[in-house]
């Protein structure tokens, strides 16, 4: 574990489900890269759902299905990131509720040992004027209020992280590590040369991991 922020992978998790929402993950995402760190956002930097279904669609599979073992790869390809490439993660709690997906990665990063700070300056979810204690016990009962704070906020978590040695995903249960391997096999193929514009290419590899009765000689 680095204990600066030169070249430290961070991931950032929030809600995602509107341009306002959107807009707020970038800036927080692009005021992390601005201060030295890399950045993993999820929705700008992993696969992009709609345009890999339409591929799956086109070579027949039924649009349930597809979106089902797409969202298997989806959950593989992040649950690679939070164990393996990111080192940190920042976490915007903001919301009527706390987006779902973004407090099972806080969770997984809390459970991995992982830096992990959280940003908020939404009071509706308050529960009698205080932060539910089961998500903001992860973060030590803090977290900031202005997106301004959180390189500081970060680096801070880091300098006040125990340093171990990275964890061996071999000692994780047989259900992360089976994530992690295809998640594994996924990443390498979005960050081969002209992937980002070859969704056939991604989407065969996808099959390939996921698709039902179709398992790859990728892992063997």
């Amino acid at each position: 574990m680095k204990h600066s922020n030169e070249q430290m992978r961070v991931y950032c998790a929030g809600p995602l489900f509107n341009r306002t929402e959107r807009d707020e993950m970038k800036e927080i995402a692009d005021l992390l890269t601005k201060t030295g760190y890399t950045v993993y956002l999820p929705h700008r930097d992993g696969m992009e759902f709609r345009l890999i279904l339409d591929v799956l669609v086109e070579r027949n599979w039924d649009a349930p299905t597809a979106a089902q073992f797409l969202h298997e790869a989806i959950f593989s390809l992040d649950v690679y990131q939070l164990v393996v490439e990111c080192e940190a993660m920042v976490w915007n709690l903001n919301g009527r509720v706390p987006d779902e997906g973004a407090v099972s990665e806080a969770a997984m990063a809390w459970m991995l040992g992982k830096p992990l700070i959280a940003y908020k300056d939404d009071v509706r979810s308050l529960i009698q004027g205080r932060y539910n204690p089961l998500l903001v016990g992860m973060v030590e009962f803090e977290s900031v209020d202005e997106i301004e704070q959180i390189p500081h906020a970060l680096s801070t978590a880091i300098l006040n992280h125990d340093l171990r040695p990275p964890l061996e995903v071999d000692a994780l249960p047989a259900k992360v590590q089976k994530a992690v391997q295809a998640g594994q096999v996924l990443w390498k193929a979005m960050c081969s040369e002209g992937a980002q514009e070859d969704n056939e290419m991604i989407a065969s590899v996808v099959e390939e991991l996921f698709a039902p009765n179709d398992r790859s000689s990728l892992l063997a």
